[in-house]
């Protein structure tokens, strides 16, 4: 099975004069498809471009709106039963009163609109990823992120908190979910810190019919201004002074302890830090029996992308990137693999230089968490011996400044490739667009080293959903692929084609030779380049 990866992490937790030992010694085993997507995501991802610098959207901002979705979905949590949590049951349960809003909305379609879903990665991962970003946009924490959460089929129980309950109720809620009187507080004030309240949405609380928005601090920064106004009585926070005392719920949990939780945050380290722990909990609520991964603080030093093979006219190619984190134009990277058979690669390796190096983009949190380092990705076709093919792969990194080079080699095993009988060939596969119709789809060609007698199929993961409203579901599909007619048998390879549409991000494959089954699961078509073809109809 062919997968990203990531490998070695740089710790910026420690001084800076002790980065490279920490990048020689964090690592995980590949493959990972799961945890290397989720790095992907979170470090090179275009989402974060959304809530990048706080922008406003209707009378609000973007990450606002994206930090409350994330608590309404969250809020099905139940601690003494285990059920419910950031699931992604806010799909279902947007026609509640307690759900009101455009925003709820608009944010399931951004998150919509960026195809980001996987097979291991739901949209409730993207939830949670966009309240990191949220808080990260507008100036606050950086919040290490896991991936594993499971979508629900369904909506959960009516239990988020509304403003006109009272204190009692209010803590029973966030006892619920799993938080003491004071955690109470704490996420209140930490989530209060972005956003407001809508007359539009909340007609009873905001009653002056010409007040578009009530904000519930001064500042649109993520900033523990709502705690200075608050103590200072110079707050305008609806919740807080509103002319309807029923639904002063901000008043309410902000006062329950005589203001100490409060007064404490008017250290701003102490509130970022609170809220940092106190938000990444609410985002990792998640029901019982789901696994996480280990938290993503800092961005892998090492990533290397799926490999690609392809076969023609008796060449037979092997195709990935390495990412490498912080720039050095001196750096070379070199390539490296054994053949199945031990009898074409000498001991040490075949080799293949890079053949371009590639400027990565970084996501707000990349940019931060890695102090304004860069990132390059180095680029690698290899031509391999079709006969004994290639069994493992792995790097060597030269700084060329004096000091050994960094071999790249998965923890010692390699980067270890389970089978080359049946792969998506990467150099037959073609991007089709139609001129006329501006219609776009991938034909995609298997090869397998066996004759017609074969077979294949593939089921496709598209992430793209046709849904005018949520929730916004996948499609996944399972198709039998034909002969290709185009490209017809050589070097022992049959190939087989199939359409898919334009937005299948992973494809599970299956093949049979002579009898035998085999499978290449999660192949990453976001990292693929099919050779481009046009059409006029």
């Amino acid at each position: 099975m062919l997968r990203s990866l990531g490998l070695l992490r740089i710790s910026v937790a420690i001084a800076l004069i002790l980065a490279d030992y920490a990048r020689s010694t964090s690592t995980f085993q590949w493959p990972n498809p799961q945890l290397a997507y989720a790095d992907k995501q979170l470090y090179a991802s275009t989402l974060s471009i959304l809530a990048q610098n706080c922008p406003p959207r209707d009378n609000t901002t973007i990450p606002a709106q994206w930090l409350r979705i994330a608590y309404h979905d969250m809020s099905t949590h139940n601690v003494d039963d285990g059920t419910g949590g950031l699931d992604a049951s806010i799909q279902y349960e947007l026609d509640r009163p307690q759900n009101i809003g455009q925003g709820q909305f608009e944010s399931l379609n951004d998150f919509k609109g960026f195809n980001i879903i996987a097979p291991f990665f739901g949209m409730a991962d993207v939830i949670a990823l966009a309240a990191v970003f949220a808080v990260a946009g507008c100036g606050g924490p950086l919040i290490p992120f896991s991936a594993g959460r499971v979508d629900a089929i369904e909506a959960g129980p009516a239990t988020v908190p509304e403003p006109q309950q009272d204190l009692a109720s209010h803590t029973e809620a966030f006892r619920r979910q799993g938080f003491t009187p004071t955690e109470m507080i704490g996420l209140v004030a930490c989530g209060h810190t972005l956003g407001g309240v809508r007359q539009v949405d909340f007609p009873l609380v905001v009653t002056d019919t010409e007040d578009f928005l009530q904000t519930f601090d001064t500042t649109t920064n993520f900033d523990n201004a709502v705690v200075s106004e608050y103590l200072q009585n110079t707050t305008e926070n609806i919740l807080v002074v509103g002319p309807n005392v029923t639904t002063r719920s901000d008043f309410r949990i902000f006062s329950s302890d005589g203001n100490v939780t409060m007064q404490s945050f008017l250290s701003s380290d102490l509130f970022n830090e609170t809220c940092g722990t106190l938000i990444g909990r609410m985002i990792n609520t998640v029901p019982n029996g789901v696994t996480l991964t280990e938290p993503i603080s800092e961005p892998f030093n090492y990533v290397v992308s799926e490999p690609l093979f392809s076969y023609r006219n008796g060449t037979f190619s092997v195709g990935t990137t390495l990412r490498v984190l912080s720039d050095n134009p001196d750096r070379t990277v070199t390539m490296l693999w054994a053949d199945r058979q031990g009898s074409n690669c000498p001991s040490t390796g075949c080799t293949s230089p890079s053949t371009q190096t590639e400027d990565v983009f970084l996501t707000l949190i990349g940019i931060g968490n890695v102090r304004g380092l860069t990132a390059n990705r180095f680029v690698f076709n290899a031509t391999v011996n079709a006969t004994t093919s290639i069994s493992k792969f792995w790097f060597e990194v030269d700084e060329n400044d004096g000091s050994d080079p960094i071999v790249v080699n998965n923890g010692g095993s390699g980067f270890v490739i389970e089978q080359d009988s049946v792969f998506i060939d990467n150099g037959r596969s073609e991007a089709v667009t139609i001129n006329s119709t501006s219609e776009q789809y991938k034909q995609v060609v298997v090869a397998i080293r066996g004759d017609s007698s074969s077979s294949v199929s593939i089921t496709t993961f598209d992430p793209a959903s046709d849904a005018t409203t949520p929730p916004y579901l996948p499609t996944i599909i399972t198709t039998d692929l034909q002969l290709d007619e185009r490209n017809p048998s050589e070097g022992g390879f049959t190939f087989f084609t199939a359409n898919v549409t334009d937005t299948v991000n992973f494809i599970n494959i299956t093949g049979n030779v002579g009898g035998t089954s085999y499978t290449q699961e999660n192949f990453d078509m976001t990292v693929t380049a099919f050779p481009l073809v046009e059409f006029s109809q």
